[in-house]
């Protein structure tokens, strides 16, 4: 079986309109859906990424007070609220914070120095308010160092990190600041202020949701956080005790004091069910792109599913003469095939270099890093093999067809 490669290059010039619309509906469609392949899978790895704590059996009730407290009274009422949590059935630990890792709904950003007069930070990180409970309220264990002991931790209401305490921060955040030594005992600068290092825990993600470049760069302070207006209580429930908890903590610190706002609804709730409600328009970006994606694909398909049944149908005449002439049924399956090779070919040629345009574009609008082939790659493969197969059933219904069968259409 030979393929007449000449023949059908000239037979392509021959039907521009045609080979234009295909090709542009071929490059588009890669450059679309190269893009969106890569903006779907770095969302369901950014969606999926551990926060590194026991996350089935943390339980986070935000507690709002009522009427204008002090900071010391809020100090006394939180310290209430704990001491009671603590001591209830099926509670390993608890504490109080601004937020909690990875579903929180905003964070304080700290850039790190190792110098007190460095113009820009060695790292950003951002910080939890934290006490001696905080590390077993997560279930997370010290790789190196120490925990903080009580009379390091102060009381707090504000956003502090001019305070000289020592803070324990996240492997990653170690390895970046010291990545050839020990960071336990070394001093780092905050605001200018030196903060020692005495603790490394293993990575545990940041509070903010949208954070990426420095996700896992996590500093704990030994501030005993309560705010006049509320707070965060984070509860770790032991083995099999979450759901149970969570239907009766509202009640419980009800019992404590009624100058207080719990929403019946969510002011009580699972961590997986905060860190859901986080990431819903990230879900909704990977299933609004893989709709989209599906649409496209199908309809480039059904394009070339058209203009292959077209242009069968007009050279009825062209393939009854081949066939009398002795070409086999291969022969024409094959011609159709390699006609639509080339120009699928050269629609993810355009795509290719319109994709990677694309990219510069969305890299300024959604934060994307540059696109690697492998995606552009991936959408041609697909791409290849949708128009092949869509272009088949033509090219078979034209490789059946018998030459008096051809010459009786094209003449009638």
């Amino acid at each position: 079986m030979t393929i007449p490669i000449r023949p059908i290059l000239s037979a392509l010039t021959r039907d521009k309109a045609g080979v234009f619309l295909i090709t542009l509906q071929v490059a588009l469609t890669l450059a679309i859906v190269a893009n969106a392949i890569f903006v779907i899978s770095q969302r369901v790895i950014y969606i999926s990424r551990p926060t590194g704590i026991d996350e089935s059996n943390i339980v986070v009730v935000d507690n709002r007070w009522v009427g204008g407290l002090t900071p010391e009274q809020a100090q006394t009422k939180t310290a209430a609220d704990l001491a009671m949590l603590r001591e209830l059935p099926g509670v390993a630990d608890a504490y109080a914070d601004y937020s909690f890792p990875g579903a929180g709904p905003w964070a304080t950003l700290w850039g790190i120095g190792l110098d007190a007069n460095q113009q820009s930070p060695t790292s950003y990180s951002e910080a939890y308010f934290t006490d001696e409970h905080a590390l077993a309220t997560y279930g997370i264990r010290l790789i190196a160092g120490r925990n903080f002991r009580a009379d390091e931790v102060t009381p707090g209401s504000q956003l502090e990190q001019s305070s000289a305490h020592p803070i324990i921060i996240t492997q990653d955040l170690a390895k970046k600041l010291f990545p050839a030594e020990s960071s336990l005992g070394k001093s780092v600068y905050v605001g200018g202020v030196a903060r020692t290092i005495v603790g490394v825990i293993p990575d545990m993600e940041v509070p903010a949701v949208g954070t990426r470049t420095f996700a896992y760069r996590s500093v704990l302070s030994p501030i005993r956080w309560a705010d006049p207006g509320g707070d965060q209580y984070i509860v770790r429930a032991k083995a099999g005790q979450a759901e149970r908890l969570r239907a009766s903590l509202a009640a419980a610190l009800y019992k404590v004091s009624r100058l207080r706002v719990i929403d019946a609804t969510d002011g009580v709730q699972n961590f997986h069910t905060l860190r859901n409600k986080a990431y819903s328009r990230d879900r909704g970006l990977v299933i609004l792109l893989t709709t989209a994606s599906i649409i496209l694909l199908l309809a480039t398909a059904g394009g070339i599913v058209g203009i292959t049944a077209f242009w069968v149908d007009e050279r009825r005449r062209q393939i009854g003469l081949r066939r009398a002439l002795g070409a086999k049924r291969s022969d024409i399956l094959a011609h159709i095939l390699t006609e639509n090779f080339f120009i699928i070919f050269l629609g993810i040629s355009v795509g290719s270099l319109l994709a990677l345009a694309v990219n510069v574009e969305l890299m300024h609008f959604l934060e994307m890093t540059r696109l690697p082939t492998f995606y552009i790659a991936f959408g041609s493969a697909v791409l290849l093999t949708l128009g092949q197969c869509a272009a088949l059933t033509s090219a078979r219904r034209a490789a059946r067809m018998s030459p008096m069968e051809a010459t009786r259409a094209a003449i009638g």
